[in-house]
């Protein structure tokens, strides 16, 4: 049975995380749900953010931990994430924001068949989850 993933990432992002992380060291993905950059997923330096009691680690895109926010995991435990990279100005907080990019979250929703292996593999279908 094939390994189902919760996210994952295009070959240009892949890119583009491996060059953000040889200029910045480790890094950490956390799915926006705030205000300013509606659901972006936001980039960081791995020592400069904490992940919190409540947040849920959905796996490693090109060697970088993914987290998402609880509340947000509840609106978004049937999709599968895709992790992609656009023209464009994200947000200040995301550490792409200086090179002319933005990392963009598209979706799509599980099966029941991907639903039921992701249960098997032991990955959380509603809560927190930390590796």
């Amino acid at each position: 049975m094939p390994q189902v993933l919760r996210v994952d990432v295009t070959p240009e992002a892949a890119r583009w995380i491996e060059k953000l992380r040889n200029i910045h060291g480790p890094l950490l993905f956390h799915q926006s749900g705030g205000c300013c950059d509606g659901s972006s997923p936001m980039c960081y330096p791995r020592h400069e953010f904490k992940v919190g009691q409540q947040d849920v680690y959905l796996g490693t895109i090109a060697e970088t931990p993914f987290y998402i926010s609880g509340s947000q995991f509840e609106y978004w435990s049937h999709t599968k994430l895709l992790i992609d990279v656009v023209p464009g100005r994200g947000s200040g907080f995301s550490i792409e924001s200086p090179e002319g990019i933005r990392f963009l979250t598209r979706s799509d929703i599980f099966t029941e068949e991907e639903l039921a292996t992701l249960e098997t593999q032991g990955q959380p279908l509603r809560g927190p989850q930390h590796p």
